[in-house]
């Protein structure tokens, strides 16, 4: 289902700004495929109705390329006298030239799409631009937005200091997935557990919202939209894929090995079969790709031999767990037995996964809004051979710490889960150096039970401590106040 453009104007509102300046500005947008760049260029040249060229790369030959975007550029600038199918500028050269032209004496938008696969089949262009723009183009009244979702090549070719065009870009702009905030605004008839199942499926990729029918159930959603054979669905892990490597077959072992729990080297190497160097080296691919990340226990060293990976994009992380060993099952068009094995164990999974995410989410955005009594510079979690500690917000200037723990169960949290944190768990994760205040966080799918809340008021009476750390008080989240605060906080 097509949804109307909701989201993203603190975005639209930077392209706005870089538009409205009397100089030269030259933008790096990147992100996931399918996280909404082209949408929001288009969006932004829809509602600004400026002077504006979009153009967008394509997988084909450096010929084509530079006869497609030649062709775009004379179209522009004769729109009354279209140009040959085979006409061509003799060069990229040439072709920046035409564009400084159509610059000089009016502003000038030129949004390339896709610069990734330019860059694929014409390594050398991201040289001429540098000299293109030294010496011309940033001469001009112009803006000119490359974009991207190749993260690493992205990465390297605009943020690596020996990279032509480092030191170039006037902003750059990281288009990150959309916050489970605006799920509410997408899926206003959908129960907040619903649209955490939906978060959990798919993350925040605006494109994969749109196959989601708001008319129908969450589960008769996944029966049509995953579990049916060759539906655009389930190419998509490949095809994500194939934008970084081109046999993707270990990487997605790997994957699969993750999504089912082997979060340390040795683990994935049991799993896959696969040897550790070789797994060293997809895992640093993989985390290029912005698709794998490797978290450290936040109250340890930043290096931490204790580190875990992890599937960061939500939609790869379901489809190997859920998806990626049923083919044989879709394609004889046995689906109801795959939908009932998948409900058993959605609990769990977004409990695990995507409700940790959330709270976490919501941890910094409360410390921004003044809503918790510190704002962490950093959101994660700790872990070691003694205890776990699901939310950690970290403030290492301050000896700051926020602990929480996240539960998505049916039924009401009792004050166990509360004083295992405060009274087990603190002693055994708390940094040894310095002395630091915590602030206790407790969030709940279904609420709290009338002992949790007696245990909370007592904590806030007595400020429990220890031998180098003090208590500042406690909250307590359900589903329901968290869903209130993301749709507020991240309606913009």
């Amino acid at each position: 289902m097509k949804f109307e453009f909701l989201d993203r104007q603190r975005e639209l509102q930077q392209l706005e700004r870089l538009w409205d300046s009397p100089d030269a500005k030259f933008l790096v947008l990147y992100g996931r495929r399918r996280v909404g760049k082209t949408a929001l260029i288009v969006e932004w040249i829809h509602r600004s109705k400026q002077r504006a060229l979009y153009w967008v790369a394509t997988h084909t030959s450096a010929a084509n390329q530079l006869r497609s975007f030649s062709q775009a550029v004379y179209n522009f600038a004769n729109p009354n006298n279209p140009a040959p199918d085979n006409f061509s500028y003799t060069n990229w050269k040439q072709a920046f030239q035409q564009v400084a032209s159509l610059a000089e004496e009016e502003r000038l938008a030129l949004f390339i799409d896709e610069f990734t696969y330019l860059l694929e089949v014409t390594p050398d262009i991201a040289g001429q631009l540098q000299n293109l723009w030294d010496h011309l183009l940033s001469k001009r009244n112009l803006f000119l937005c490359l974009s991207g979702s190749h993260l690493g090549m992205m990465k390297r070719e605009f943020f690596s200091y020996q990279a032509p065009l480092y030191g170039r870009a006037s902003a750059q702009l990281y288009l990150r997935p959309l916050s489970f905030g605006a799920t509410g605004r997408f899926f206003p008839n959908y129960s907040a557990v619903d649209r955490v199942a939906i978060y959990a499926i798919f993350g925040g990729v605006p494109a994969y919202w749109e196959r989601v029918d708001p008319r129908k159930s969450i589960s008769q959603n996944i029966k049509d939209e995953l579990l049916t054979s060759n539906n655009l669905l389930q190419a998509e892990p490949k095809l994500l894929l194939q934008d970084f490597v081109s046999d993707p077959h270990n990487y997605i072992s790997i994957l699969s090995a993750i999504a089912k729990g082997a979060h340390v080297v040795r683990e994935i190497v049991a799993s896959t079969g696969l040897a550790s160097g070789h797994v060293s080296k997809y895992l640093s691919v993989l985390k290029d790709s912005g698709f794998v990340e490797r978290r450290i226990p936040l109250t340890l060293m930043k290096n931490s031999r204790a580190g875990r990976y992890h599937i960061t994009d939500p939609y790869l992380r379901f489809y190997f767990r859920f998806l990626e060993n049923r083919q044989e099952q879709l394609a004889l068009g046995i689906q109801d037995q795959a939908l009932a094995e998948i409900k058993k164990h959605l609990i769990d999974f977004i409990g695990t996964y995507t409700w940790e995410e959330i709270c976490r989410e919501w941890t910094i955005r409360a410390g921004a809004k003044e809503e918790l009594p510190y704002l962490p510079d950093q959101v994660g979690s700790t872990w070691n051979a003694k205890a776990q500690v699901d939310v950690v917000g970290y403030n290492s200037m301050e000896k700051t710490l926020i602990l929480g723990e996240c539960k998505w169960t049916r039924g009401q949290i009792k004050a166990g889960v509360l004083k295992e944190l405060i009274e087990k768990k603190v002693d055994k994760i708390i940094p040894k150096e310095g002395k630091w205040e915590i602030f206790f966080t407790g969030f709940s799918r279904s609420g709290w039970s009338s002992g949790a809340l007696d245990y909370s008021s007592e904590i806030e009476e007595t400020l429990p401590s220890g031998a180098n750390w003090s208590t500042k008080g406690i909250r307590l989240v359900d589903l329901a106040q968290l869903d209130q605060d993301m749709r507020k906080w991240t309606s913009l």
